[in-house]
């Protein structure tokens, strides 16, 4: 009987040391796999910062290998890529492979002092990625702070910037971030030209588009503060546009907010049924049909602009996403 009881006692004390090592295992595990998954997670690689919410992909800040600094890819809900992959897979499929400057999610403008910085070329001025300021991420936001140069094709400075990235970790169903641009004059004054090839822009996904090929309709819509829709919507005036259509099957948006206190706000958007997405104050002539150089903006020398915006990546439609309230929310920021 001793030799039984002593048997079960050994099973017992044997039972209870493999489970008080699993709980500790376990313990371990879950801290060590649960705590790089929350929150912003921002890394730096070669050329680019790469950019995690909640342990999932959500994009790249590219900062060296093309004329201008970029996003790409800029991931959505339920990992939809929002936006289009040429030019940085040069034989992407199933796109159209028009305007190779519209690199995924940028700024920049058709005329800075008459210098093209919109398009890529022999003539055109780069963006050139300067410094970091501040790469920080956190349990709640991640920022990025950097600074760049806009260098003309004889290779002199026309201005310089500092930008501030900031994403939020926000829940799987939506991506929320914001870009301020502070634009600064050097010594003698700045004029953003008045073109329409301008500003803050995406190039949504192709399945996004409201028209594919030759006028061929597509499932994408364009949606603006005002109600204006679809094909109606560019060159007008609205405190936010929303871009929405399918990915992979599933309905998703991009909606980009002009903060009230942006220069000319409410913005006008140049706004393309082929997937360009773009809030650019400046083009006048073109969208209003207003005399040439309507449009213009003079920054004095030695002094600043700040342009500041959000973007909210969505499922669903417009007003399933509830837009509007989320654009209200962003304009009581300060």
């Amino acid at each position: 009987m001793f030799r039984r009881s002593l048997f079960g006692s050994t099973i017992l004390a044997a039972v209870l040391v493999l489970f008080i090592t699993g709980c500790a295992h376990q313990g371990t595990t879950r801290s060590t796999t649960r705590g790089p998954n929350i929150g912003v997670q921002i890394t730096k690689e070669d050329g680019r910062l790469r950019i995690m919410v909640n342990g999932e992909e959500f994009t790249e800040y590219r900062y060296a290998g093309a004329p201008h600094v970029y996003f790409y890819p800029v991931i959505g809900p339920g990992g939809a890529r929002m936006t289009r992959d040429y030019p940085m897979v040069p034989n992407s499929e199933g796109e159209e492979h028009d305007h190779p400057h519209h690199r995924s999610l940028w700024y920049s403008h058709g005329s800075v002092n008459g210098i093209d910085f919109w398009s890529e070329g022999a003539k055109a001025g780069k963006i050139v990625h300067d410094k970091f300021l501040q790469i920080k991420s956190g349990a709640e936001q991640g920022v990025v702070r950097s600074t760049c140069k806009w260098v003309a094709p004889d290779g002199t400075t026309t201005c310089t910037d500092e930008r501030t990235f900031r994403v939020f970790a926000r829940p799987e169903g939506e991506r929320l971030f914001d870009f301020d641009i502070t634009v600064h004059a050097l010594e003698k004054d700045l004029v953003f030209g008045d073109t329409k090839e301008g500003s803050m822009a995406i190039r949504v996904a192709e399945s996004m588009r409201l028209i594919h090929g030759k006028n061929q309709p597509g499932e994408g819509h364009i949606v603006q503060s005002t109600g204006v829709k679809d094909g109606d919507t560019w060159g007008k005036h609205a405190d936010w546009c929303d871009y929405y259509g399918p990915v992979g099957g599933k309905t998703v948006g991009i909606a980009m907010f002009d903060h009230p206190s942006n220069p000319r706000h409410p913005t006008t958007w140049h706004v393309r049924d082929y997937g360009l997405f773009a809030a650019n104050p400046f083009g006048l002539h073109d969208f209003e049909k207003k005399e040439k150089g309507a449009g213009d903006l003079t920054v004095a020398a030695g002094k600043s602009i700040t342009f500041r915006y959000r973007f909210y990546i969505h499922k669903g439609t417009m007003e399933e996403a509830k837009v509007a309230e989320r654009y209200a929310e962003y304009a009581k920021s300060k």
